[in-house]
Order: structure tokens, then C-alpha cells, then sequence
């Protein structure tokens, strides 16, 4: 007996130990390296380092690792590794594991640094030959619980459970690395009623498709659970064989108790490798600064460098991504130092805090106001109105830096406050960089771009809070001290990337200042009769009514419409329709099952309708009358920032998606009305402004032909896919069908998608397309130049340089490979007229204002702009209005803008 470590060893007895508090952390690292990896597959080709090797797995690894270790907090750390293909298991059963994946090439190449991850944590990793991970795993846990150990094994593999004691917990990863669920003997007994060991058991019975050992034949896991129960173990069962009644089950236990009982001994895991590693050896000292550091500047793992928060003492530590922050120089703002304000230098950065998204209305919770050398924060919003501030925030000459100009604006507008001079936009920069990312929250957009000394509002208030005052009021200032900073050394660098990117006009001529358009047009408001909408409320929950009693007529009882569950009883069970679908909870009762059932019976399509007219009635009628300001108004925002083509967004409400498709959802528009008496409303829209956007990025001739002599481009398809002579040949059905394909095109559709929409088969969809294509050669030819040069560069273009990127361009997985490159074809059209408009809504602005129009631009929806004017403005809008959205770009093909007025949005149409 030998004493080492303060462990008592019994040579032939194993580890014994009186008193510890150690936690011996045991990390199965083959299983969590390929959940990292698939957890941030969808985004492999992103997570490249400078040299090109993939690096997903192992940043997801390294957070795993960050987790696990604030988590759990051992004293010792072991990572276990596979030490190849061939093991005791492959010896006593050639499939073993036959027939699975191969390795990922991407993961593949990233397997060797996982050690040198684990070298920089100074984490002990361990390999042996002819035995697996779980089996050091499996034998360390033993030892470690011998030894008087708390023992935590983090694994992606199931089959871990049996290692599970009063002394040994078993962490599953769930949901990539993030989610763990924790086994106990408890828990195993809570999940699958078995004991730990009976786990190998069932997994005899079972079999293992991963690992592909056999079991019994037609055994699944609820009949194994079944006879375990019973009987305890698989030993006992065949003991007791006799006693089972005929059946074939039965027939199967017999004839496969040979492979049964194979299959437990391969899914019992080694409790008794020859381990030549000790406790020592994985004695946790922290991390080796020096190795990680070197191995996540290979990586490029600038977030990660960033959080080792060090103070560098060599070259290999010289981690100034940013100047030394200095937000700690912060000072309560007061009325007794406003003017100290007036000494800050140029550019100013301003940050006003708010307790929720809808600035139209949140109330405010403080600011931040400093030059990057000093910060002034307050939470006395008051003082915004102070002369001092007001001259700051309102000189178009002081340069300001901001964080959603159009936020801001609004907000201040409220105080009465115009904000003027703003040159830079944090929210608007960043989104034009990566369009992919479109959070609006300033610190995870100021972490995207490497700067982390700022924290998430959620780090800063508690999970689950987005906004508040922490009890500790210097938390706050210093929090938004950080924003503050953040909006000042970010400048540089995101502006250096525009200018990298060609995008610095499309920045400054047209996102910044269409902020401000918007802005404009948010205060302005549309106004909403409440008096149209509480009639249409009782005109439509009459029709409902009335649609209630047919459904219920149809069913032969009344049930509840809205629930799912209640309606699959009626229409699959009651009325015996056939079952197109089923859920996790039961049977589907989805638009497109109903779609498909209507045709069959009536009651599918009674639903529908029901649901259609009873959402308008929610979301619109009744929606609206919520959203009403009091000033008779309804003030949507615009997201600018939300989609990856550049579209805007409409929200709190979205007056872009009322159903227009529907009378009843059409007749929403008789409630906007103009403010004044004598006003009219005023509407103008680019006509098919994608195809022609489509003729002049595609340089197609026929099509270009078409849109110059004024010719009806969908009848002009139709008679190209028809091979009709005359445009008097053409049926409405081959012009829906054509307008179809066209619009499809633009899509990037599939021959699926393009069936399904116009109800035909694959084969003649697909016809449909190559018919196209053939007759629009320019069109084919752009389809597949913009994938190619996608796939090259892994982003596409509109005409004004927005980018979108598409990490899946080059994937091996089918689907995600085409989507991406219906992506690629789909969104330079898209994107560019988004942006068309955008421009045309800047210089309709300026028009306004230079005409001196009392006229106010509204709304925008898609591709159509909504005004209000005095009725003798009317005939000016109709010449001017076209006139700026023509202007807007020069295409090789003419732009088309058809405009109309009325006493309503509803009578513009």
C-alpha cells in the first residue's frame, strides 16, 4: 500500500478514498468534436481561417469547453479520443460500425487540432489502441468513483448512461453543445423505467443502427423495456424462455439469442481498459496562455482571444484589436456640468436606451453622450431637452455617430428634438456588410464586429430581461458607457469594409438617407377610420357565424373550428377523409392538407375560408384598433435592416401583408383615409418591376424586345412556351400559367414548385421551364453565370453592390446546395428592386420638399409608394411622381409606373 496525491491505492483493489471534494470531468471528444461540427454546419464554409481550414468544430468545441468548465468547475479534466477504426469490438464483429459516413472532409481536416485546443486549456487528452473513448471513459469513471471523485462525463452518445452511479452523472448534449440533459440513476429510471445496467441490455435486444450490431429481429426499445421489466435481464429472460407464450417474438428471441447476446457484450462498455493514465496526469491547472493564444490567432478566433481579457507582456500576446477602452472615464450627467458637453470633439457618439423595440412609444431609461476619450451618462432623460443638448443634437455640423438613426429620431422627435449631422449609422454599416445578420441590438452587433467589451444587455440584466435598470445603478452607466464606446471605435473599421466592399454610396446616398425618409413617414402616420373598422367587425363576425353553422351542418356536430386536434377527430376519424398527414400530436390539419382535401369535400374548404376571414378579422380589423394612436393614426415601423435582399419590413403593424387576394381582406383598405377633409389618397406602383430588372441584368434580347414595344410579357411568354404565332391565341389559362413561369424564374422555382402552383405534373412543369429557357437564352445564361460567380466568391450582388452571402453555395448537402443557388439567382432581382425603390422614395422626398407640396409620402408596400394630398395637388402628383420613380435608375429596358387615386387606400385599386 502506497500512498499518492492524498488517494489511498490498493494494488488488486482498486482506488479507495475517505474524503474529497475533487470532480474528476471526463469529456467523450470524438462525440461532442461531430456535434460542434453539425450544430454549426449550416454555417461550415463561414468558419474558415486565413490559410482556408475549416473551423466550426472546433469553435463550437471551444465553447462547449467555456460551458462545461464555468459549469461544472473540476479539479480534474480528461478528454478521451478514439484511437482508430480497429478495436476489440471489430475483432469480434466485422460490420461493426460498418456502412456509417464517412467523416465529413471538412470535420475530417479539423480533427488533429482538436489537442492543440485542449493543449492550450492545459486539458489532458488520452487515446489507446484496440479500445474506444467510452471505454477510457468507462474505466476512468470506475476509478474515479473508487477514489471518492464526483465524476461528470459530457458526451453526445446515449449509450453513456450506463455509467451512470450515485457518484457518476452523465451529461447528454441535446441541442448541438449547448442543451445538456443530465443523467442520474434517477433519471434513467425516470426516462426509460430501467436501471443503469439494464441499458445494455436493451441494447442487446435492440440493436444499435448507429453502431450497426444486429440484436434481436422486430425487438424496438419499448418491448425490450417491456421484458426487462419483467425480468430483469437479458440472462434471466432466456432463463425463463419457456414461460413466454407463442408468438413471433418468441420465434425471434430463440433464433437470435446468439446475436442478442453478442450485441450486449459489444454495447457494454470497458470498465477495466488497460489505462496507463492516473489522476495526476489530469489535474487541472487552468489554461496555458501562451498555446491559446498562438492556436486561436491560426484560427482567427478573434471573439475568443478577445475574452482572455490579457494584458500583453510579449508579442504573441498583443491582442489591441481596438484602443484601450476607456468607458470607465465615464460621468454622471447633471444640469451642474451640461456644459462640460460642449468641449467633447467631433465626431459625437449618442446612445438613448429604451425599455422596448416600438420607439413610437417605449419609455425612456436613460442615454449615453461622449468623444471616445469621455463618456456623459444620465438617466434623466430631461436633460435631452436642456439648450445644450438640443444645439448638440440638433447642428447638422456636429458630426454624430448612432446606433439606429431612425430609432433615434423618432424618439427624439417625441421630445420635440430633431437629430441632425448623424455620419454614421452602427446598425446600418454593419447590416450592409453581412445583410445575413440582422440583429438590432447594439452589442451583439459591436461583439459581431470583434469588440467585446461591451456586454449583451441579457449579460448585463439577468436571462430572460431584455431592458432595465440593474440594482447596481454603476452596472448601468458602465453599460452604456460601452455602447457608447462601441459606436466610436467601430467607425473605422466598418467604414474601411464599405469601402472594401464598393458599398460606401450605397451606404451614404442610400440607406442613411432613406433612414431619414422613413423616419419622416413613420411620424407622419396614416389615419384609420375606427368607425369603418367596428362595422366591418360586425359585418365579418356575421360571416363567420353563418360559416360556422354550414361547418357544423358539414360535420354532423359542432365542434371547436380552432383547435387542430378536435378538427383532425372530425375529418379523419368521423368523416373518414383520407389522411395526407400526420404530427407529432396527431393528425395535420395545414393549409395544404386542407388545400388537397377540398377538392373532395366541402367542409376542407369551408375551413379554409373560415380561418382566412377569421385571421383578417384578428390581425387586421380588431389588430388595427389596438395599434390606433391618438391621434387617429396607426404609425408602422419599417425595419431596414431585417430581410437579406434589402426589402423593408413593416411592423407594430405590418401594413405590407393585409390579403388583397380576398374581398374581405381587400376591404381592410377602406379604413386609410386621408387626415384632412378634401385630401385625397394617392397611389403609385412599379409595374413588373422584377422582370424588367430581370431583362437588364440578363441582357435578353426577347425580353428586352417585349418590355421596349410595350408588348403584355406574360401573353409574350405564352406564346414562346406555347409556340402560338398571335397573341390573339392566347388563353387566360396559358397567360396565368405563363405569368407563373415568369414570376417562378425570377424565384429560382423548381419543377416541384412550379406543379404545385399551377397544378400539373412535374414532367410538364419542367417542360415549361426548359421551353423557357430555351426561347429566353439570355435568362439561362444569367441563371448560370450568377451561381458560378457565386460559387467562386460565396456571395451574390444587386446593381448597387448589396451583398448577400451564401455559405451553403458549396455544400454536399443537395438541398441546401439549391436552395442556395436559387438564392444566388433570385436575389440580385430581388435586392436590386428593393433598391430601385428606395432610391425613388429618397428623390420623391426631395421633390416634395423643392415643389413645396403640402403632399406626404405615407407608406411604402413592396413596390408601390402611398400619399396623401389636397385634391389640387392631385394632377401634380400624377405628373411628378412617375416622373422621380422612372428616374430612379436607367435600366435598358423602360420602367413602368401606374398610378391612381381616391377618397381610400381601397380606391386606389
Amino acid at each position: 500500500m502506497f500512498v499518492k496525491m492524498g488517494i489511498e491505492i490498493l494494488k488488486g483493489d482498486g482506488y479507495q478514498m475517505t474524503n474529497t471534494n475533487e470532480k474528476l470531468l471526463l469529456i467523450d471528444g470524438n462525440s461532442i468534436a461531430y456535434r460542434a461540427f453539425f450544430a454549426l454546419y449550416q454555417s461550415v464554409d463561414r468558419f474558415t481561417n486565413q490559410a482556408g481550414l475549416h473551423t466550426n468544430a472546433l469553435y463550437g468545441f471551444n465553447n462547449m469547453l467555456n460551458v462545461i468548465l464555468d459549469t461544472e468547475k473540476p479539479t480534474h479534466v480528461l478528454v478521451a479520443f478514439d484511437a482508430g477504426k480497429t478495436t476489440f469490438r471489430t475483432k469480434k464483429y466485422d460490420n461493426y460500425k460498418a456502412g456509417r459516413s464517412k467523416t465529413p472532409p471538412e470535420l475530417k481536416e479539423q480533427m488533429p487540432y482538436f489537442k492543440e485546443l485542449l493543449a492550450g486549456y492545459g486539458i489532458k487528452t488520452y487515446e489507446l489502441i484496440d479500445f474506444e473513448a467510452d471505454d477510457i471513459i468507462g474505466t476512468m469513471a470506475k476509478k474515479g468513483e473508487a477514489a471518492g471523485y464526483d465524476v461528470t462525463v459530457v458526451t453526445g452518445d446515449r449509450d453513456l448512461t450506463q455509467l451512470t452511479t450515485d457518484k457518476v452523472t452523465v451529461s447528454v448534449t441535446k441541442k448541438g453543445v449547448s442543451e445538456i440533459e443530465k443523467f442520474t440513476p434517477a433519471h434513467v429510471m425516470e426516462k426509460f423505467g430501467l436501471t443503469p445496467l439494464q441499458i445494455i441490455d436493451m441494447k442487446g435486444l435492440v440493436g444499435d443502427t448507429s453502431d450497426n450490431y444486429p440484436g434481436v429481429t422486430k425487438v424496438g426499445e419499448k418491448t425490450a423495456i417491456k421484458l426487462l421489466t419483467e425480468y430483469g435481464s437479458m440472462e434471466n429472460l432466456y432463463d425463463n424462455i419457456d414461460q413466454l407464450k407463442k408468438s413471433k417474438m418468441k420465434e425471434h428471441l430463440i433464433e437470435d439469442k446468439d446475436q442478442a447476446f453478442m450485441s450486449k457484450d459489444l454495447a457494454r462498455i470497458r470498465q477495466d481498459a488497460p489505462i496507463t493514465i492516473d489522476f495526476p496526469d489530469t489535474k487541472w491547472e487552468g489554461q496555458d496562455l501562451d498555446k491559446l493564444v498562438a492556436f486561436y490567432e491560426e484560427m482567427d478566433f478573434k471573439k475568443f482571444l478577445s475574452q482572455l481579457n490579457l494584458n500583453p507582456t510579449s508579442d504573441s500576446l498583443e491582442l489591441n484589436l481596438f484602443p484601450e477602452p476607456k468607458k470607465t472615464n465615464y460621468v454622471t450627467l447633471t444640469t451642474d456640468n451640461l456644459d462640460d458637453l460642449k468641449q467633447l470633439s467631433q465626431p459625437i457618439s449618442f446612445y438613448l436606451e429604451m425599455l422596448d423595440d416600438n420607439y413610437h412609444t417605449a419609455d425612456f431609461d436613460g442615454f449615453a453622450i461622449g468623444d471616445g476619450e469621455k463618456f456623459f451618462v444620465t438617466q434623466d432623460v430631461a436633460l435631452l431637452k436642456s439648450a445644450t443638448l438640443v444645439n448638440i443634437l440638433s447642428d447638422s455640423s456636429i458630426s454624430k455617430n448612432v446606433f439606429n438613426f431612425k430609432r433615434s429620431y423618432v424618439a427624439l422627435n417625441r421630445l420635440g428634438i430633431q437629430l441632425d449631422g448623424t455620419g454614421f449609422d452602427l446598425l446600418l454599416a454593419s447590416y450592409l456588410l453581412d445583410t445575413s445578420d440582422n440583429s438590432d441590438d447594439l452589442s451583439k452587433v459591436a461583439q459581431k464586429h470583434d469588440y467585446y467589451d461591451v456586454k449583451t444587455d441579457e449579460e448585463v440584466y439577468g436571462k430572460g430581461v431584455k431592458r432595465g435598470i440593474p440594482e447596481d445603478e454603476a452596472t448601468f452607466y458602465n453599460h452604456m458607457a460601452s455602447k457608447v464606446e462601441a459606436l466610436h471605435l467601430l467607425k473605422a473599421p466598418l467604414m474601411a469594409g464599405l469601402a472594401d466592399h464598393e458599398q460606401l454610396n450605397l451606404y451614404t446616398d442610400m440607406e442613411l438617407p432613406l433612414s431619414l425618409v422613413l423616419a419622416k413617414m413613420e411620424i407622419q402616420g396614416i389615419t384609420v377610420d375606427a368607425d369603418r373598422l367596428n362595422t366591418m367587425q360586425g359585418e365579418f363576425s356575421t360571416i363567420l357565424t353563418e360559416m360556422e353553422t354550414k361547418i357544423y351542418a358539414e360535420a354532423g356536430e359542432e365542434f371547436n373550428i380552432n383547435s387542430p386536434k378536435q378538427l383532425g377527430v372530425i375529418l379523419f376519424e368521423k368523416l373518414k377523409l383520407p389522411v395526407v398527414k400526420k404530427t407529432k400530436t396527431g393528425y395535420s390539419t395545414a393549409v395544404d392538407v386542407l388545400e388537397q382535401l377540398s377538392t373532395v369535400a366541402p367542409i376542407a374548404d369551408l375551413i379554409l375560408k373560415y380561418r382566412q376571414i377569421a385571421k383578417i378579422q384578428s390581425t387586421y380589423v380588431e389588430g388595427l384598433l389596438k395599434v390606433r394612436h391618438a391621434d387617429k393614426k396607426v404609425h408602422t415601423r419599417y425595419l431596414q435592416t431585417l430581410t437579406a435582399t434589402g426589402r423593408l419590413s413593416s411592423v407594430d403593424p405590418n401594413l405590407q401583408n393585409i390579403p388583397v387576394r380576398v374581398p374581405e381582406g381587400k376591404k381592410i383598405r377602406q379604413a386609410f383615409v386621408p387626415e384632412h377633409k378634401g385630401w385625397k389618397i394617392f397611389s403609385s406602383d412599379y409595374s413588373q418591376i422584377e422582370l424588367r430588372v430581370l431583362a437588364h441584368i440578363a441582357h435578353d434580347a426577347n425580353m428586352q424586345e417585349a418590355f421596349r414595344e410595350g408588348i403584355d410579357i406574360h401573353a409574350n411568354t405564352a406564346m414562346r412556351i406555347f409556340g402560338l404565332d398571335s397573341p390573339d391565341e392566347v388563353t387566360p389559362n396559358m397567360r396565368r400559367t405563363s405569368k407563373a413561369v415568369n414570376f417562378g424564374i425570377v424565384y429560382g422555382i423548381s419543377d416541384f414548385g412550379l406543379s404545385k402552383n399551377i397544378g400539373i405534373t412535374r414532367k410538364q412543369a419542367q417542360t415549361f421551364i426548359d421551353t423557357y429557357l430555351n426561347e429566353f437564352t439570355g435568362v439561362r445564361d444569367y441563371m448560370e453565370n450568377v451561381v458560378r460567380e457565386a460559387k467562386d466568391k460565396g456571395y451574390v450582388e444587386t446593381l448597387f453592390h448589396r451583398r448577400r452571402y451564401l455559405p451553403d453555395i458549396n455544400s454536399r448537402n443537395f438541398n441546401l446546395r439549391s436552395f442556395a443557388e436559387r438564392t444566388a439567382m433570385n436575389t440580385p432581382i430581388q435586392g436590386s428592386a428593393a433598391d430601385i425603390i428606395k432610391v425613388a422614395m429618397i428623390n420623391m422626398n426631395k421633390m416634395l420638399e423643392e415643389e413645396h407640396l403640402q403632399a406626404k409620402m405615407l407608406l411604402q408596400v413592396h413596390d408601390e409608394l402611398i400619399f396623401e394630398a389636397p385634391e389640387e395637388e392631385i394632377a401634380i402628383l400624377q405628373k411628378k411622381v412617375p416622373e422621380v420613380m422612372d428616374a430612379a435608375v436607367s435600366l435598358e429596358v423602360p420602367l413602368k409606373v401606374e398610378s391612381a387615386f381616391g377618397d381610400t387606400w381601397f380606391d386606389t385599386k
